[in-house]
């Protein structure tokens, strides 16, 4: 019977070359949500190079979501050092709130967990209800800047150097499970 079947959620993919640029957009309409916050401007001056969506494309660790055929977000993330390094992770607004981020986190540690890696880590805002406590409700805790490997050090280095209010900067790590 037509209509009768639930949905199906979507599932996150590898994204195609032809959508890397459409991740900027993604990325500026995220960063709305932002308005009002200290960290708000350095965000909107200092969005990610097309070269870097480009690189992990290259090497298949930039991973999209659809929703009714539009890109609704996307999860970019790399190497740090022996760490799965979750660099970005945007969901358009308009498609926010209903799992896309949590989906692409979740398809993300396992594709870092079947390439062998044994912790996921990032950096976020602590102060905001969809970075921090969201990453901290999927496994991730406060990674103190005492025990941060070399490639943390330097991208927190970085984030400082492009004025985010490192104050309300916070890195994360996980501990994968392996299969």
């Amino acid at each position: 019977m037509a209509g009768s079947a639930p949905s199906r959620s979507p599932e996150p993919r590898l994204a195609r070359r032809e959508e890397l640029a459409l991740l900027p957009r993604i990325e500026a309409q995220a960063g709305e949500r932002l308005r009002g916050h200290p960290a708000a401007a350095v965000f909107a001056a200092s969005p990610t190079e097309p070269a870097l969506f480009e690189q992990a494309w290259q090497r298949g660790l930039l991973w999209v979501i659809a929703s009714e055929d539009v890109l609704a977000g996307y999860l970019m993330a790399g190497a740090l050092g022996e760490d799965f390094h979750i660099q970005q992770m945007d969901v358009a607004p308009a498609h926010g709130r209903k799992g896309h981020g949590r989906t692409l986190l979740r398809h993300a540690i396992g594709q870092a967990r079947a390439r062998g890696y044994r912790h996921a880590v990032l950096s976020t805002l602590a102060d905001v209800p969809w970075n921090a406590p969201f990453y901290a409700s999927e496994g991730f805790s406060a990674w103190p800047a005492n025990e941060w490997s070399a490639g943390m050090c330097e991208v927190m280095a970085a984030e400082a150097d492009a004025g985010f209010p490192m104050a309300l900067r916070l890195a994360m790590r996980r501990t994968l499970e392996q299969p």
